[in-house]
Order: C-alpha cells, then structure tokens, then sequence
C-alpha cells in the first residue's frame, strides 16, 4: 500500500488546479492508500433547532476543492494521504425519514404535549431510539473495521451524537484515555427530549464508558443546572472551561497560551478530540444547528490542539461535527479548513514525517 501511496504523491502536483475528483481537496488517494480516513456520518435525527447537518459532510467535501496544501505546522501534509468517504446512501435516507418523525415529536413536546397521553408519540419516541441505537453499532462497525486495517479516523457529522460508536470502538482498543471537547454545549443531558441518543446527551453517554477516564470541555456557554450538576458530581472525571471565565481571563491579561497549558494539564497521554463547531464564534458557522455568542477563534481553537501534540500527547481521534449542510458554502469552507487540519495535527502527534 506504501508503494500505491508513493505512486500518486510521485505523480500529483500540488500547485495545480483544484482538482473536482470527488476527493477531499481533489488528493488521488483512494481509501486503500490513504493513512488518514473521514468518515461521514450524515445523522441529525435529534436535533432539537435548526437541522441540516446531515448534509455537512457532504457540504465540506464540495468545498474542500477551493483548500490549498500548505500546513504551516505539518510539513508535506497532503502525503500523508487523506481520503474522505462519502455520505452511505443507506443512512442518509434512514436519516431523513427518521427526521420526519423526530421533527413532529419536537413540535409536539413544545407544545406543552405528554407523552405518556399520546401513544403515538410514544411510539415515535420508542421508533426513534431504537434506530438511533442501531446506528450507534454501525459507527461503531465502521470505525472498528477501519482502525483494523491501521487507518487514522477522523468522523464527519453530522449532528453531535454522530461520534458514540466511535468512542465505544476506541474504547474497546484503549485501556484509558480523554476527550479534548471543544463545543459551545455541555452535551451532557440525560436523554434529552426523550431521546436516549440525543445530540445534546454524546458526553452523558460516553462517560459510560469507563475507558473514558476525563472529559475537558472547552469553549462552553449555553447549559443547564442538570448538566452543571453532572460535571460537579464528577468532578474527579470532567473539567470544564467555561467561556464567560475564559474570556475574563484574558481581559485581565492573562494569554491564551497560559490558559491553554492548564487545559492541557487536565488530558492524559491519549486524547480524542471532538469538535463541534459551534464551539467558534458563529461568524465562522453561522448556519450550524445550535449557534451561540462567543466562542473561539479558529486560531485559538487549532492553537490549542497543536498545544496538545507540543505536549507528547496523541490523538487517538477526532469528530468535527454539526456543520451546516449543502447551500452554506462559507460553513462548508470553514469546516473543511479545519478536517484538514485536524487531520494534519492528528497525524503529527502519531509520529508523522515527511
């Protein structure tokens, strides 16, 4: 496979036009020859305001075209090989009928309705959980058999509960590790609007996970006092940073740099890293599910995952979820500016060298 990979570096120029091949940023690596794999998962069932992440993957794909190849912090990046896996048709149109229902059942519940008086939201609910269930063990198949054959995975949502059976998969490999969250939500409700795998309940969920020893939550300023109760209760296990603390923390003078080596004192030696896009400020995702005020930069935000490889510590993994769908270039663009750094940085912090 190192032969076919070496064959296409040797052959592609990476001052060309940008190549609409189908390919993330128009690479000729197919999945075989790549080291790094984007897996879509185009999954917004729950989401409880503006939907249409499901069609982020497909969104970044299409905008990558425009990317050029430079990475200032990882050298000859594009050789690593990067190949982003299409949306599976099978789970976009399980999604989409899924969401149908999900949005009546929404509605119902804003409403003022109860589910225990109307047994046919009740079985929307009972429909809805049970193929959100289903689509957790086929995250979790595909990453499995992915990092069997030695891939570097990178999940595309999708809504933020698209990554669960990524983290069981990671779990069943790693004896411990942490998750580097940055995001503008807690996502840590118990089963929020009834929805055993809310988009508002992934870390509720994998803190299930006993290999999941700390979760650091980063960027978070939109939560409720079940959530703050939760991270209090665990507090040994999850470290929150808080916008409001962060931002008047650097009026006061202190750097983000200094705040970002606390940050990093709190992760083990293996971190998954899961980015929900949100966590920028929302001129830079204005059309992402859940936009709030705030947030970071896209270059504190990579600041502070580069800080993290600096640091000795390995990506294990990463998810970049809930960016806007087809028709919101710009999110598009952003998003997949920052696939592609991640992916780079994950890479670096693996041994990656030119």
């Amino acid at each position: 496979m190192d032969a076919a990979r070496q064959t296409k570096i040797d052959g592609f120029d990476p001052n060309g036009v940008g190549l609409k091949n189908g390919h993330f940023i128009g690479l000729p690596f197919t999945e075989e020859e790549a080291r790094l794999v984007y897996l879509s998962v185009p999954w917004d069932v729950t989401v409880s305001y503006r939907e249409g992440t499901s069609r982020g993957p497909e969104n970044i794909l299409e905008a990558s075209a425009q990317l050029d190849l430079i990475d200032p912090d990882v050298p000859l990046a594009w050789q690593i090989g990067h190949y982003f896996r299409p949306s599976p048709a099978d789970w976009l149109s399980t999604n989409d009928a899924l969401r149908q229902k999900s949005r009546s059942y929404i509605e119902f519940l804003e409403n003022g309705g109860t589910i225990a008086e109307n047994p046919d939201m009740a079985a929307i609910l009972e429909e809805i959980n049970t193929a959100c269930a289903g689509q957790v063990r086929r995250v979790a198949a595909a990453t499995a058999e992915l990092l069997d054959r030695g891939k570097w995975v990178g999940l595309i949502g999708g809504d933020h509960s698209s990554p669960l059976g990524y983290l069981q998969s990671l779990a069943a490999r790693h004896e411990a590790f942490g998750i580097l969250q940055i995001d503008a939500h807690m996502d840590l409700r118990r089963a929020y609007e009834g929805f055993t795998y809310s988009h508002a309940s992934i870390f509720q969920n994998a803190l299930q996970l006993p290999a999941v020893t700390r979760l650091v939550q980063v960027g978070i300023r939109d939560y409720c006092e079940e959530e703050v109760s939760l991270a209090q209760e665990q507090n040994q296990r999850v470290r929150v940073w808080y916008e409001q603390d962060r931002q008047e923390a650097m009026l006061q003078g202190q750097t983000w740099h200094k705040q970002c080596q606390r940050i990093i004192a709190d992760l083990p030696k293996q971190v998954y890293l899961s980015f929900d896009i949100d966590g920028l400020k929302p001129d830079l995702c204005p059309n992402t599910g859940t936009p709030v005020p705030g947030g970071l930069t896209y270059y504190e935000a990579l600041y502070l995952i580069k800080q993290v490889v600096l640091s000795k510590r390995q990506i294990i993994g990463f998810d970049l979820c809930e960016t806007a769908g087809t028709g919101h270039e710009w999110d598009g663009n952003v998003a997949a500016r920052l696939a592609w750094r991640l992916g780079n940085l994950c890479a670096l912090s693996k041994g990656w060298k030119a």
